[in-house]
């Protein structure tokens, strides 16, 4: 028997074509990324603080949904289940669980929309209350719609990668920012002339894109044989298993979108106005915060999720098999990349934190104090990095085990723990930064009490090896570090501009890491740069 945190040869070509399927994601994902940026460059310093603070608020609701319920808990509830009934009923089975899934979600997420939007405008009718909390619910009208297709756009997209399809679903997003980024910079401007038409402009685009990329989804699952008319009746008892499942995944996988969003809504409470103009946080901080969000959840998307959404298919094979040793290889070396990637990622942002927000977004009605606020609360999120890397593959390990009442206590208490955090934080010195450094607490401590308890539950995960591995990154890192710094210096003191310098440390600090990480003899490094192995003749995942 292979020791801990080895890789078990019986497993091993399965899991060479499942990590080398994170490339291609990665690289897709990476794309989309750097259009949201884009996307994220035409809209951010759009419209006054107080509107855009609106619009942003709005836009959180039905994104907190997607996260929740279609990134989140239905994926993982939906792909073991539809992994294990592929695995021992065959194929035609696990259409009829698809199927059946997706019609009962349609249903139930139609209805949810109706009565939201229905609450929303009794709400409007009855306490309108000031005009921009007016406007944050009309912008909330807009894109609840949104909450409806991208659900069921990840419900599709979970089942292709289950069949190892990871192409579409990471390129998907791609398709929502290309419409954004035309929508902000050439309809908007061309159909509306105040900051508020624009945005309503903008919302609607959010809606019609989320639909094109559905159309895209069931286009691929019928190309991919997946595809079956979405059925009511009868209920399927592996869909009554997701449905059980469902509930307790909410919060573990929702923690951090759930804590963002509770931290807007506090700090659009918590915004000065002229009516209370002694409130802590200025206006447009709710804009900041998404900014500082995205820029964090740029390398959270391109590298930690995409690990995260490839390995979780083959953590469910392997507990689908009850190949517990298999179980424990795959972990191991996902922490292992989690850390290599993380800890480099989370330094670089910290230091060029506010030359990165500067280039990105000060323009038009992004102040400089918007920059220096925004790059405040950027440098806490990026102190946790890595947990955040970890974390997901954590979680998803549990939900591969179908285990879901660990996860739900820890991430429920450390939520609680965040809201403190953030409610007395933002009346300290850190004001607007105190968003971050919830976040950033929080996630750590979750990350250290799911990885004890899963050492409880598997046993030994291999511990040395990740120690090992993480001292070395840090080391790489610290080299990186250092360039970093004296790149930066020498850049500024010749005059040179944000963006120069946002590029030469970049560039210069990468080489660095790489030289410093190779010359450490990393072993992660060797599992990203190793090219997919496969036997001739044999079978490969389907990377498209």
């Amino acid at each position: 028997m292979s020791q801990p945190g080895q890789d078990n040869p019986g497993s091993r070509g399965e899991q060479e074509r499942f990590f080398g399927a994170a490339k291609v994601v990665a690289v897709l994902t990476m794309i989309s990324r750097v259009l949201g940026l884009l996307r994220d460059m035409v809209l951010v310093p759009l419209g006054s603080p107080l509107v855009a603070d609106a619009f942003w608020l709005g836009f959180s609701v039905p994104h907190l949904f997607r996260r929740l319920f279609g990134e989140g808990a239905l994926s993982a509830a939906f792909i073991p289940v539809f992994t294990e009934a592929a695995e021992k009923s065959g194929p035609a089975r696990a259409r009829m669980v698809l199927a059946n899934t997706a019609g009962l979600l349609a249903v139930v997420l139609s209805g949810l929309v109706v009565l939201i939007e229905l609450g929303l405008l009794a709400y409007l009718l009855a306490a309108p209350g000031p005009w921009d909390r007016q406007l944050t619910v009309r912008f909330t009208m807009a894109m609840l719609p949104f909450m409806l297709f991208i659900c069921l756009l990840a419900l599709c997209s979970a089942a292709l990668n289950s069949h190892g399809h990871f192409a579409y679903p990471a390129a998907a997003p791609i398709l929502l920012n290309v419409g954004l980024i035309a929508a902000g910079l050439w309809l908007a401007p061309a159909v509306a002339r105040t900051d508020a038409g624009q945005f309503f402009i903008v919302s609607a685009a959010v809606v019609v894109c989320s639909i094109v990329q559905l159309v895209g989804a069931v286009w691929m699952l019928r190309r991919s044989g997946l595809a079956a008319r979405w059925t009511l009746r009868p209920v399927l008892p592996e869909v009554r298993q997701i449905a059980l499942r469902m509930a307790p995944t909410v919060v573990p996988l929702g923690m951090v979108q759930m804590c963002d969003f509770l931290g807007r809504l506090i700090a659009k409470t918590f915004t000065a106005t002229a009516a209370q103009p002694d409130l802590p946080l200025a206006p447009g901080v709710v804009r900041c915060h998404y900014a500082a969000g995205r820029l964090y959840q740029l390398p959270m998307g391109v590298l930690g999720i995409s690990l995260a959404t490839v390995v979780f298919p083959l953590l469910s094979r392997c507990a689908a098999r009850a190949d517990r040793q298999g179980l424990r290889d795959v972990l191991n070396r996902a922490l292992r990349l989690c850390m290599f990637l993380g800890i480099p990622t989370g330094v670089g942002l910290v230091l060029l934190a506010e030359p990165i927000v500067g280039v990105i977004f000060e323009k038009r009605d992004f102040s400089r104090f918007d920059t220096l606020r925004t790059a405040r609360m950027l440098q806490m999120y990026c102190a946790a990095m890595p947990a955040y890397f970890c974390s997901h593959i954590l979680l998803r390990t549990f939900f591969a085990r179908k285990e879901t009442r660990a996860p739900m206590v820890i991430s429920a208490v450390m939520a609680a723990a965040n809201v403190g955090i953030v409610f007395g934080g933002i009346f300290t010195p850190l004001r607007s930064a105190a968003l971050g450094l919830a976040t950033a607490v929080t996630a750590t401590a979750t990350a250290g009490v799911l990885a004890w308890v899963l050492h409880r539950r598997l046993g030994k995960l291999g511990w040395r090896r990740v120690l090992v591995g993480t001292l070395r990154v840090s080391a790489a890192s610290a080299v990186m570090a250092g360039v970093v710094i004296a790149t930066r210096w020498a850049l500024a003191s010749a005059g040179a501009g944000r963006l120069i310098v946002v590029i030469g440390c970049v560039v210069a600090g990468g080489a660095a890491f790489l030289a410093a990480a190779w010359l450490l003899r990393c072993e992660e490094l060797g599992m990203i740069l190793r090219r997919t192995e496969r036997k001739a003749g044999g079978d490969s995942a389907t990377m498209t």
